[in-house]
């Protein structure tokens, strides 16, 4: 590791930089993969710090969602369970195209024109994010209170991607690169925090965990 790298990990582990007094607090210093890892989020993050916009740091690694501005931490997320295709597609900045939709509460019958302001509460708890460069982020909330049937329509929507790059490279005369898919199981809570959360052209980095 070089010099700038290990510059870059004193930097983002000290106190002053934000609330947690740790970077990667589950961080392990003797294994040189995790510090190659760490020092590559960090150097991105270095680049999106320097802006005002808010950005996403999905922790695989510490199994977190952070919401962060000028690289400090403004909203944690906690993941329940998440899958990958390649992580090795996972590295690099990528940008939110459109956020989700938001679901519209119907307008009761006599109750006025007016609609109410949307909330927290009007967002889905089941959906798919693109970024580009090309990424999916597919997020469902975890299925222990629904039935078995609404478990199987949200699982089923995670490998859609899958049957889309395959009709690509049936139809198609270059064959196309499967795109690098993420699937994130949150509490239908979490889901819906993080739908409020998102804007368009939301940049998000991911650091990849070496458990998987």
């Amino acid at each position: 590791m070089n010099l700038c790298a290990i510059l870059l990990l004193l930097i983002f582990a000290a106190p002053g930089w934000g609330k947690e007094p740790e970077a990667f607090p589950d961080l392990n210093p003797n294994n040189l993969h995790e510090l190659k890892e760490a020092t590559r989020v960090l150097e991105e993050e270095l680049k999106l710090a320097a802006r005002p916009q808010t950005y996403l740091l999905i922790d695989l690694g510490a199994n977190t969602i952070l919401i962060k501005g000028r690289g400090i931490s403004l909203h944690q997320i906690p993941i329940v369970t998440w899958s990958a295709g390649p992580q090795e597609a996972l590295k690099g900045v990528h940008r939110l195209m459109a956020r989700p939709s938001v679901v519209r509460r119907k307008i009761e019958p006599g109750g006025g024109v007016e609609q109410e302001p949307i909330s927290v509460a009007d967002m889905p708890t089941d959906y798919m994010l693109s970024f580009t460069p090309s990424l999916n982020v597919t997020v469902i909330p975890s299925v222990a209170n629904n039935g078995l049937l609404r478990g199987a329509v949200l699982l089923g929507k995670v490998g859609w991607h899958k049957v889309e790059d395959w009709v690509v490279r049936l139809f198609t005369e270059q064959p196309a690169e499967p795109s690098a898919h993420l699937r994130l199981t949150l509490t239908a809570d979490h889901a819906q925090s993080l739908a409020w959360s998102l804007v368009d052209g939301m940049a998000i980095v991911i650091r990849r965990s070496s458990d998987k």
